[in-house]
């Protein structure tokens, strides 16, 4: 059983239709469908040819815009807003589109068709198909606008973070990376559907519909490039941030090198005073460990004078 199926007429108004026909008496008929639905791959070999209703069946799809015959086959890529699912966890939404009908598969719940159905039952439904296209794309590319946004201030406050040299690298910091990689995975395709969707010369897409998917095809251009600009940004952050951990590495390492120099004769003395054997100088004099002593500061006063001549300091 599909999860919605409506008729809707030119004035946007839907009822739920009677019959179970491909089409109706409205301006087109639209039927929603679950891909885990047992009766949909029978339903759509009844009624689609082989090519769109294979394309509707597959479990993994990338997003796309084919004609065929007289109808659209057209995949879409959404934000993944499921309770307890990450955003970069796109979800896909399968479409054959033709003047007559609009057929929906999913495979995860897709909040912009949710809408779409609000609106539906509410009689203020697209009234017609390229309006039904150009509300579900701009629904869509809306959440994948705020997610950007979203992972541009975090990135912004990284590099906001690096003005403080103390500050360790964030722990989020490969997360959002992996979420900008995943999400450009997924739009760059993304945009050369909506472009090619956009310059279809179809009677299912009058020039109207068409100018509104042209400039939601652009606004997919500019996240795509805002991706590939967090990207870039992204590594810098961690680059600065390695090179500080190496700074303050060799920074430590100097001063145990200095300090290394400074001690080694020292340690040189102290072990070869501390053998224990006869005819040690001083055994027998009482101001021999304070002679020693002020030896020791006097070779350590020498050692840090010629770490300075070689400029080591």
């Amino acid at each position: 059983m599909p999860i919605c199926v409506f008729d809707i007429y030119n004035d946007g108004t839907a009822q739920v239709p009677e019959d179970d026909g491909l089409t109706g008496p409205g301006r087109y008929r639209w039927w929603h469908y679950d891909l885990s639905d047992p009766a949909l791959e029978p339903w759509l070999a009844t009624h689609l040819p082989a090519i769109p209703a294979g394309a509707l069946l597959q479990p993994e799809t990338r997003p796309r815009c084919d004609e065929y015959e007289d109808g659209l086959i057209l995949n879409l890529r959404g934000i993944n807003l499921n309770e307890g699912q990450q955003a970069d966890q796109m979800v896909s939404i399968r479409m054959w589109v033709t003047d007559a009908v609009v057929i929906t598969v999913r495979m995860r719940r897709v909040f912009a068709i949710d809408e779409l159905r609000t609106l539906a039952t509410e009689n203020n439904a697209p009234r017609q198909p390229s309006a039904f296209l150009e509300a579900l794309v701009s629904r869509l590319t809306a959440r994948v606008q705020t997610e950007v946004a979203r992972l541009a201030d975090r990135t912004a406050f990284y590099e906001t973070d690096l003005e403080d040299l103390s500050t360790l690298p964030p722990k989020d910091l490969p997360v959002t990376r992996r979420s900008t990689i995943k999400l450009e995975r997924y739009l760059a395709p993304q945009r050369s559907a909506l472009e090619r969707l956009a310059e279809l010369d179809l009677p299912l897409v009058p020039e109207v519909d068409s100018m509104k998917l042209r400039e939601l095809a652009n606004r997919t251009a500019i996240v795509v490039e805002e991706l590939d600009a967090l990207q870039e940004r992204i590594v810098t952050v961690q680059d600065e941030h390695d090179n500080q951990v190496a700074q303050r590495q060799a920074r430590h390492g100097y001063v145990l090198s200095i300090a290394a120099a400074v001690f080694l004769p020292l340690g040189f003395l102290t072990g070869l005073f501390g053998v224990n054997v006869g005819g040690m100088p001083g055994v027998d004099d009482p101001r021999a460990f304070a002679i020693l002593c002020l030896a020791m500061v006097g070779l350590a006063a020498i050692m840090l004078a010629i770490l300075k001549w070689l400029r080591w300091l």
